[in-house]
């Protein structure tokens, strides 16, 4: 098969489906009432971008999801590569983070907006909480999965403390890290319309809930339609951070 091939199916088969979507929409074999034509939706949100209510709501978003994933992100990077490199971390740590991850983040919103009511902050915490047990797990297991040698030839040749986590740690982690914001960033968008659906009067969250309200449902499309174009973009974007930052795991 060419190289191009798998390009090329990949971007055929959204159109595939879009352009099925179209025609059953357009011969009534569908509901256009839950499920509008393709068309519909763009002219739609063609609007909503024309008034700048998309776009302000999407502002708003991205800022959240800045916010709650530096949050997040930065800490569990840090502990999950310290609880690689000291087993009596790991040993100490990990019953906790057992105990927690798998609780689903949804739960854990009113308990977060008790503690710190309903504005900004909670808003990064939840998303924070999120982010962090993703990039903590696999930054821990980035640094485990590190050929011993290499950690022993860095501390014979006198690599110590932050010295050994730039130079040896962190570079060997980096690719089992890199797959760990990805999977946290995509969290981030998932929790930063949950949070705008329960306690928000603005953002994609919102716009979402307010189009089902009003049983606007191209525009209800619409927002989901962003969602799906900023997480796509967002995995390519740290696909290429990843290309420039870790080279040699492409070789």
């Amino acid at each position: 098969m060419p190289a191009r091939a798998p390009r090329g199916i990949s971007l055929l088969s959204p159109l595939f489906i879009l352009a099925a979507w179209e025609a059953l929409a357009r011969l009534h074999l569908i509901d256009v009432r839950f499920f509008p034509a393709p068309t519909a939706i763009l002219a739609a949100g063609w609007t909503t971008v024309e008034s700048g209510e998309l776009w302000a709501n999407l502002e708003i978003s991205l800022g959240r999801i800045g916010a709650g994933f530096a949050l997040g992100a930065l800490p569990g990077a840090v502990l999950g590569i310290v609880m690689g490199l000291m087993p009596w971390v790991r040993l100490a740590c990990m019953p906790v983070v057992s105990a927690l991850y798998p609780i689903p983040k949804s739960a854990i919103l009113p308990l977060i907006m008790l503690l710190f009511g309903i504005g900004e902050v909670a808003k990064w915490v939840f998303i924070a909480i999120g982010v962090f047990f993703p990039v903590l797990i696999n930054a821990m297991v980035g640094v485990l999965t590190i050929d011993r040698i290499f950690l022993d030839v860095g501390r014979n040749y006198g690599a110590r403390g932050l010295n050994f986590l730039l130079t040896i740690a962190l570079p060997g982690a980096l690719p089992v890290l890199f797959a760990g914001i990805k999977l946290g960033f995509g969290l981030a968008l998932i929790l930063v319309v949950i949070a705008e659906i329960v306690a928000s009067r603005a953002g994609l969250g919102f716009f979402i809930w307010n189009a089902w309200q009003i049983f606007d449902v191209e525009k209800l499309y619409t927002g989901l339609i962003v969602i799906g174009i900023l997480g796509y973009l967002s995995s390519e974007a740290i696909d290429a951070v990843e290309r420039v930052v870790v080279p040699w795991r492409r070789a």
